[in-house]
């Protein structure tokens, strides 16, 4: 069984690859995926939770793009067949709010500590609540598209896009 924890909040580390190595560090440390992405580009829980649905279920049946199970999670949030392409939804030095996915599968994992978390991540208590202008950059998402389904509805466009992922092989 799966399970998958979410958390929202601030970068602890300023710098983007001091950041990357803690990450990578704690996924070792734990035996747990760890993934960071741009919580401005995130539009629900239900996109990440989904998205990290699908990319453990693509590497379970071996159907998989990356070679790591974080950066397959990040390549179905983004809605992105390319890692190249996938990789705008991640970290960047302009990252202002991540949302860091934790998610456990097939191995033991150890869930990190609190003191592992905030060395990472300061919880700032807005959750996940996504910029909607930076959702319509990172989906493509058009005024036409938005016309004719509505503003209330750009979750079901991204979540659509995750769905459609493993449709261009």
């Amino acid at each position: 069984m799966n399970e998958i924890r979410l958390l929202f909040g601030r970068p602890a580390i300023p710098d983007k690859r001091e950041f990357i190595s803690a990450i990578r560090d704690l996924q070792l440390k734990c035996g747990c995926i760890v993934q960071a992405l741009d919580a401005d580009k995130v539009v629900s829980k239900k996109h990440l939770l989904f998205a990290t649905e699908k990319a453990i279920s693509a590497f379970k049946q071996r159907r998989n793009i990356a070679k790591d199970a974080g950066m397959e999670i990040l390549r179905y949030a983004s809605g992105e067949r390319q890692i190249d392409r996938a990789l705008n939804m991640g970290v960047s030095d302009r990252t202002e709010r991540i949302a860091l996915i934790l998610a456990s599968w097939g191995s033991k994992c150890s869930w990190p500590d609190e003191g592992d978390l905030t060395r990472l991540l300061q919880p700032d208590g807005l959750g996940c609540s996504c910029r909607y202008d930076a959702v319509k950059e990172a989906f493509n998402i058009s005024s036409a598209e938005l016309e004719a389904v509505g503003e209330d509805r750009i979750e079901d466009l991204v979540i659509e896009r995750v769905a459609l992922a493993d449709t261009y092989r």
